[in-house]
């Protein structure tokens, strides 16, 4: 690994080795892409889950066996990995099972999304990732992000301020945001399936560039760490994306020096009992992230003056 990739120590919980940590994960993760590829490509999954692609509906969307694959599979690596580890695991597979409305009652929480974008994965886009965040009094402490058909893990270590991107053979490369940084330059990603005439308005009242459409968050952050695209605007209430959507990339991107916020500059928090992410919520390269929330917060008090940022 290159001396300047060489990953600082962070604060992780008693007994915890953070070398062995990033082994855990990164083996988790590749294993995950293993199995998301081979129910995607209708070969028999590894490990024992079952070949048949099915698929359910609740009012969340569609729930396939590769959703419920992969969760079972990290739930349970980092179970046997670390059996004594203080820690709660939360996942959107799981997260029926926790009392609705109150926080989990945990210092050191994962949170994880097994599927994000199942829609892309079901169409065949290839636009999915897979979410793990450890989580510490509600703010990540460290994010991975598994992107299987770019062959790409993200990793992120908040307080070391790193980040970086690793390979299936173990090659690294760095984070390469863009040098733009004047509104008009800035390229947003866009999601493919999530449009709203609000953000269709809002967008267009910040006079940035031409958006390029990306399916889940875990891949729009990437784009960005790609130097890609610039920023990304989620602006939703009732059907606000969840804690597992969002905590994996924002711990990437806050770790590569970028800015994840609320248009009005709160931070997002996780485990509030509310598993909702909503508001206007800016993801950006870090390089004009206050300019854009400003133009945000003056554009959607024209555009809904009731909306709560």
């Amino acid at each position: 690994m290159p001396a300047d990739l060489l990953p600082s120590a962070i604060v992780l919980p008693s007994g915890i080795n953070q070398e062995a940590l990033l082994m855990v994960v990164r083996q988790l993760a590749w294993e995950a892409a293993a199995i998301l590829r081979a129910y995607a490509r209708g070969d028999q999954p590894p490990f024992g889950y079952p070949a048949v692609l099915s698929v359910d509906d609740d009012p969340k969307g569609p729930v396939s066996a590769a959703d419920l694959a992969v969760n079972d599979h990290l739930l349970a690596g980092l179970g046997n990995a670390f059996p004594t580890a203080p820690w709660t695991l939360l996942s959107e597979e799981t997260a029926s099972q926790w009392a609705q409305g109150e926080p989990i009652d945990a210092e050191w929480l994962w949170i994880l999304d097994p599927l994000d974008g199942t829609k892309d994965f079901l169409q065949g886009t290839g636009e999915y990732a897979v979410h793990l965040a450890l989580i510490h009094r509600q703010r990540p402490v460290l994010g991975a992000v598994l992107l299987p058909e770019l062959d790409q893990l993200w990793f992120g270590l908040v307080a070391a301020s790193q980040a970086w991107c690793e390979s299936p053979s173990g090659d690294l490369q760095p984070v390469r945001f863009s040098l733009r940084q004047d509104l008009p330059e800035l390229i947003p990603v866009t999601s493919r399936s999530h449009r709203d005439e609000r953000l269709e308005q809002l967008t267009g009242s910040l006079g940035v560039a031409q958006g390029l459409a990306r399916g889940s968050v875990g891949g729009k952050i990437g784009a960005i760490l790609r130097g890609e695209t610039d920023l990304y605007i989620s602006l939703s209430g009732r059907t606000a994306p969840k804690d597992w959507d969002m905590a994996a990339p924002e711990a990437v991107l806050l770790a590569a020096g970028g800015a994840f916020s609320h248009a009005d500059g709160r931070p997002l928090l996780y485990n509030t009992g509310d598993s909702r992410q909503a508001g206007c919520l800016i993801a950006s390269h870090g390089k004009a992230h206050q300019a854009l929330c400003q133009a945000a917060a003056a554009a959607m008090a024209r555009i809904d003056p009731s909306f709560p940022l």
